[in-house]
């Protein structure tokens, strides 16, 4: 492990480490460049190996600090070691955020940590200077009137990690969260909360010290600008979600015989992915992949765009931030 780096787990707190300068860092070596894959999706998609190896290979040319993937990867069954096998030989530290199909099948959320070998569900660690934290978006709310679906709120308890971590570091920091803490069309219920928590993190600080807020799920294409913060989602690997409304055999019978879920999907024929590179004023670049609709395009099939409140669009856009 690099000397760098060390972990905050939950339970495992070592306790502050608090830097005003960064003098461990050289004049070049100023800035963190990180891989990101999200929503690769391999339980429905029949090339999942296929686009996660397209990923590995380029993260191992271009080697960045480390490698995350942002959620919705695969549930912990025998039959997806294979996938690991192919995520395990990226040659640097790798990260894992839990997404909300990551435990379907009646998996626990402890099966999930396991079987990826990631850190905890929620944790933060230290890479070349900058403090990065991932958070859990997938546990209960307890109250009765919360939306129904999938879970996707941060409990009191992650909450209050949350704001001791951020109290422990004085490093500029970047988010990860499989929902969006900035979209209310399925995002974190309690987002407002949780970009309020950061926006007093960064008041308490007296600087702009939470910088980026990095997050998949939505299968889509944006990004905000909310009282200082950053907030940029990455689209899937794979495709966004159209229903049984736009179903579409865009493959074979095979394929559509042995993965029946994805005629539902309009699938990107060639897989995305981003790299982003952050230095320490603050500047944020964003390189993303770019491809095409598999079979007929969103349009062509009349989807109401307005239930998606973004585009659908097969590419993660290139941005300039800061």
């Amino acid at each position: 492990m690099d000397r760098k780096e060390f972990f905050k787990t939950t339970g495992l707190a070592g306790g502050a480490l608090l830097f005003s300068r960064y003098p461990e860092l050289s004049p070049t070596d100023k800035k963190i460049r990180i891989g990101m894959i999200t929503d690769l999706h391999h339980d429905i998609m029949h090339d999942g190996i296929e686009r996660l190896s397209a990923f590995i290979k380029e993260m191992n040319e271009q080697k960045p600090n480390f490698i995350i993937q942002g959620g919705d990867f695969c549930v912990p069954k025998q039959s997806n070691i294979p996938l690991m096998e192919v995520w395990n030989k990226f040659n640097g530290p790798k990260y894992h955020v839990i997404g909300n199909h990551d435990n379907d099948g009646g998996y626990t959320h402890d099966q999930v940590v396991a079987f990826w070998d990631a850190k905890a569900r929620y944790y933060s660690f230290d890479s070349n200077g900058f403090h990065i934290v991932v958070l859990d978006g997938n546990e209960h709310n307890e109250s009765p009137d919360r939306p129904k679906g999938y879970a996707r709120y941060i409990s009191p308890v992650q909450l209050a990690w949350l704001r001791k971590d951020l109290d422990e570091t004085s490093l500029p920091t970047v988010i990860f969260c499989h929902q969006g803490l900035d979209n209310d069309a399925g995002g974190l219920e309690n987002g407002t909360l949780l970009r309020y928590t950061l926006e007093k993190a960064n008041d308490k600080a007296g600087k702009k010290k939470v910088i980026l807020v990095i997050s998949g799920h939505h299968h889509q294409d944006y990004y905000n600008h909310i009282n200082g913060i950053h907030y940029v989602q990455i689209n899937s690997a794979s495709y966004q979600w159209l229903g049984d409304d736009y179903k579409e055999i865009r493959y074979s019978e095979e394929v559509d015989k042995a993965h029946p879920y994805i005629k539902y999907t309009v699938p990107y024929k060639d897989p995305l992915w981003a790299m982003i590179e952050i230095d320490h004023k603050g500047r944020i670049m964003i390189k993303g992949k770019r491809t095409v609709f598999v079979g007929s395009s969103p349009e062509k099939l009349g989807v109401n765009m307005d239930n998606y409140v973004y585009p659908i669009v097969p590419f993660i856009s290139d941005r300039k931030l800061g």
